[in-house]
């Protein structure tokens, strides 16, 4: 192969701007070599190096006294759980790939981030995923749906991990570009910790794992760029995963970290040889020099450039102490996972390879990295001109339905609310048997066995509320994950997030990503859940735009003892209903205002972030106590919706005759998604106790009603069969994907 001339216009088409490429002539002295442009233009680009989000997120608050790393720090967070363990848990997108191979971008997204897990030591026990997609009437919408649930499926199934848990969102500006986040979480006792850093000068530094092919390639810099109509030639970007391999070199890794014979671990995900090498090396401030002619192949004539950028899945760098390398051999080999030593931990800072007997790449290594030479900016912010056009809209002005049992009905297919059945039955939710909760309770539930405790994991965000309030949405995207795992009966420990926003070179979108970073971080010094790391996908657009700001966040929760789980199903005919917080009636932005008015508008609701804290702990205490046998929060859908659910979820298709003291309009009462407001079911002789408690928290808690046989009533304003409700509910969804169909309303998305 004959290389191109490298100049300031190939720069360019590798993604650097000219001042970029002046900065590499700077770090080098010289001109850099074809493959060393291709390295530092993966490291560079944003996927790697975060360069327009780095200095934003340095403002959120990542530590604290249960964490083990700092944010950034590892591939994973590191979260000190008690008993002589730790849970590693991270989030990640797959949003690109996923647009253009919706099976195999999705299920690589879950093996990339299984790999950041367990590369800490830790064993995977639970994935979760927080999906976006455009509306489900659209052909192109359903093909990517369909193929980004079998990829989740199948990859998490075959590995032997339950995927327990997450969301799933339907709105247009998803259509071209669909958001694929993966979230992993993983148990370690802590001494077996693992870190991913080099040293020790002269020790071996090794690549184990599946062969390297040309799948992948420039996969980080497609990451980070606008989907087009020329995406499609960016296929090859897209990796191919297998999921048994990945399953065998997880085993084989936890068992070489055990031996410890390891000095340090990096996945090869995002820039492949380039990215695990440099990092390893800067992190440990050492040098590093490989042989790429030593790398196993599974494609011939393969260069330097490529070798040093593919994106070939479930490959491995260890850097192993200097005599322990037969032991480690011995591991892998046991596992039928191929290993080769490529290179060496050096003195000085300079990361080396060869190919072909050439010098191909000599640069610092750390010039290549976050936090090193790789470039920080700022850009341009400026408040979007629609937020004060949508807020002005009189919202009392809307016509009051005349039939508001129609409107539940209508809110209960909507498929932002219909059971997700169809979706988590694909989903091996059980396998390794430590699930106590997936689909019954506001967060899914884990034990760990051995021990009396369970993790609480949920993904929430609600994009739409960001749009209309970046910061106060993404403060209320916090809210409600801390809140469900508080309603499970967890305290809320610690998040990871990932920020999914447009093109931040747009000043309107930078200040949506400003404002609700401000805003994560607003909420997590209230709540004291620290941000243990997370991921920025920014360039999420198509041709028609941008998609909602939609910062994912990851909620990790602890229940200290098994048995006060919570679930959301009503128990007992008979039991007190009550309601724990207080009803506003603030419609903005609600799923009722989409669905029944055809209307994306408004502000979103108030949040008192000191209310919202004494809630979760209220929740939990009141778990703890025994004194109350289900618990719900009001979301999408308002308290009509909660209590639906309540009723749909129980055992028999409970009902509740419900009182509500209206204050407002009878609908906007009823479908408000007020903030900081959770519905429980009692036994009548519990009620007492729990006012008592309530009160020591300096909360309300108000009786509704009482549960019913069969019948949901809200003082006759409805008044309908469970039975009903589960018939629009339960196949909703499904009804939409294979046929197309779907409430009327989502043809007038704004």
């Amino acid at each position: 192969m004959i290389e191109p001339v490298v100049n300031v216009d190939l720069a360019k088409e590798h993604g650097l701007t000219e001042e970029e490429y002046d900065r590499i002539l700077k770090i080098l002295g010289r001109v850099p070599t074809y493959t060393e442009l291709g390295v530092f233009s993966v490291m560079w680009s944003e996927h790697c190096s975060y360069k327009n989000s780095i200095a934003v997120l340095k403002t959120l608050p990542r530590s604290g006294k249960n964490l083990l790393a700092s944010a950034g720090e590892e591939n994973a967070g590191l979260v000190d759980i008690g008993d002589g363990l730790a849970v590693a848990f991270k989030i990640e997108s797959h949003n690109h790939p996923s647009a253009i191979e919706p099976y195999h971008g999705a299920a690589t997204g879950v093996g990339g981030i299984l790999r950041d897990v367990f590369t800490m030591g830790a064993r995977p026990v639970a994935v979760l995923d927080s999906l976006r997609f455009g509306l489900p009437v659209d052909d192109k919408v359903r093909h990517i749906l369909r193929g980004v649930v079998k990829g989740i499926g199948d990859y998490g199934n075959s590995y032997g991990v339950p995927t327990v848990g997450g969301e799933v969102y339907f709105a247009e500006c998803y259509r071209d570009n669909p958001i694929v986040n993966a979230m992993a979480v993983g148990v370690i006792k802590i001494g077996q910790i693992a870190r991913s850093q080099a040293s020790g000068v002269g020790n071996p530094v090794l690549i184990v794992g599946s062969s390297t092919g040309r799948d992948g390639i420039h996969g980080a810099t497609f990451a980070s760029e606008e989907i087009s109509d020329e995406s499609e030639t960016m296929r090859s970007a897209i990796q191919v995963g297998d999921p048994f391999t990945e399953k065998l070199l997880l085993e084989a890794t936890l068992e070489a970290i055990r031996s410890e014979s390891l000095v340090g671990l990096q996945d090869m995900g995002a820039a492949g040889i380039a990215c695990s090498t440099s990092e390893t090396s800067a992190k440990g401030h050492v040098g590093m020099v490989i042989d790429l002619d030593r790398v196993p192949k599974r494609e011939r004539g393969m260069t330097a450039y490529e070798l040093m950028l593919s994106e070939s899945q479930e490959r491995m760098l260890l850097v192993v102490k200097l005599g322990q390398e037969e032991t480690v051999r011995r591991i892998y080999a046991k596992w039928d996972i191929h290993l080769e030593e490529i290179g060496r931990v050096t003195s000085g800072t300079a990361l080396i390879a060869y190919h072909n007997g050439k010098k191909e790449v000599d640069v610092p290594a750390e010039s290549l990295v976050l936090g090193g030479g790789a470039p920080v900016y700022s850009r341009e912010s400026r408040e979007p001109a629609y937020l004060s056009r949508l807020r002005s809209v009189d919202l009392n002005a809307l016509p009051k339905p005349n039939d508001l049992g129609a409107c539940l009905l209508q809110l209960l297919a909507s498929p932002n609310i219909a059971s997700k059945k169809w979706i988590y039955q694909q989903y091996d939710s059980m396998v390794r048997t430590n699930t106590i909760i997936q689909d019954g309770g506001d967060a899914a539930v884990v034990r760990l066995k051995d021990t009396q405790k369970a993790l609480a994991l949920t993904t929430d965000c609600n994009a739409r509320y960001v749009y209309l309030n970046p910061r106060r949405g993404a403060q209320i995207a916090v809210a409600e994950a801390a809140r469900n795992v508080a309603c499970v009966g967890a305290k809320p420990i610690a998040i990871t997030n990932c920020l999914n926003f447009g093109n931040p070179y747009d000043p309107e979108v930078f200040w949506q990503f400003k404002e609700a970073v401000a805003g994560i971080g607003d909420a997590c010094r209230v709540f004291d859940t620290p941000v243990t790391g997370g991921n920025v996908s920014f360039y999420n657009e198509g041709p028609n735009g941008a998609i909602y700001p939609t910062p994912v966040i990851g909620m990790l929760g602890l229940i200290d003892d098994t048995a006060h789980a919570l679930t959301i199903g009503f128990k007992n005919e008979g039991d007190a209903i009550l309601l724990l917080g207080r009803l506003r009636g603030d419609v903005g932005g609600s799923e009722y205002l989409r669905v029944c008015h055809g209307l994306v508008a408004g502000d979103v609701p108030y949040l008192d972030l000191e209310l919202e804290s004494r809630l979760h702990a209220l929740c939990v205490r009141l778990a703890e106590l025994g004194l109350i046998n289900s618990a719900h929060d009001v979301s999408e859908g308002g308290v009509a919706t909660c209590i639906a659910d309540c009723c749909l979820l129980s055992h028999g298709h409970l009902g509740a005759r419900i009182k509500l003291n209206y204050k407002t309009r009878t609908d906007f009462q009823l479908f408000a998604e007020d903030q900081s407001v959770v519905v429980v079911s009692a036994r009548a002789n519990n009620v007492q106790g729990i006012e008592a408690v309530s009160s020591e928290f300096a909360l309300p808690s108000l009786i509704l009603g009482s549960v019913e046989p069969s019948q949901l009533d809200f003082d006759g304003f409805i008044r309908l069969p469970v039975e009903t409700l589960a018939e629009e509910w339960e196949g909703a969804l499904e009804r939409a994907i294979e046929r197309g169909t779907a409430d009327a309303s989502l043809h007038k998305l704004s």
